[in-house]
C-alpha cells in the first residue's frame, strides 16, 4: 500500500501526526485509524465472497484484479490464443515503411522489381496521357457509380 514511501517521508509524517495529534491522543487515532481500515477490507472481502455465491461455479476463477484493463490485457496477451505473438514476428515494419518510400520515389527493391515485373521497371510514368477508349467503342456502364 504504501511501497513508494521513502524513509524521510515517513520520518515527515510521523513528526507531522505528533504536532497535529499531540503525543497523548496520537496512539487512541492510530487504533481509531487501524480499526477503520480493518472494517473497510473485511467489508471488502465479504462483497467479493457475496458476488462470487451469487455469479454461480461458472465463474470460480473470477478475480477482482481482471476488471483492471491492463490486467485484463496482459493476461489475454499472455495466453496468446490468437496467435498475435506470429502476427507481431511476422510483420517488420521498418521493411514495409522501406518498400513504400522505394515505390514513392521510384527506385527499385527486391521485392517490388519481382511484385512488378510487367510494368516498366515497377516506374509509372505520369506525364503520358492514359489510354482513351476508340470512338467507337463507349467506357463500360457502371450503374453505382450514377
Amino acid at each position: 500500500m504504501f511501497n513508494d514511501i521513502g524513509p524521510l517521508e515517513l520520518v515527515t509524517l510521523i513528526v507531522l501526526a505528533v504536532l497535529v495529534f499531540g503525543p497523548d491522543k496520537l496512539p487512541k487515532v492510530i487504533q481509531d485509524v487501524s480499526r477503520t481500515i480493518r472494517k473497510i477490507r473485511e467489508f471488502s472481502e465479504s462483497a467479493k465472497q457475496d458476488i462470487r455465491q451469487e455469479l454461480g461455479p461458472e465463474f470460480k476463477d473470477f478475480e477482482f484484479e481482471d476488471l483492471n484493463p491492463k490486467t485484463f490485457i496482459r493476461k489475454q496477451l499472455e495466453n496468446d490464443d490468437l496467435g498475435l505473438k506470429e502476427i507481431r514476428n511476422g510483420f517488420d515494419l521498418k521493411k514495409e515503411m522501406a518498400e513504400v518510400t522505394d515505390a514513392v520515389h521510384g527506385r527499385d527493391t527486391d521485392s517490388s522489381a519481382a511484385g512488378s515485373a510487367g510494368s516498366a521497371g515497377g516506374r509509372v510514368d505520369m506525364t503520358k496521357k492514359p489510354e482513351s477508349p476508340g470512338r467507337d467503342e463507349r467506357p463500360p456502364f457502371d450503374a453505382d457509380a450514377t
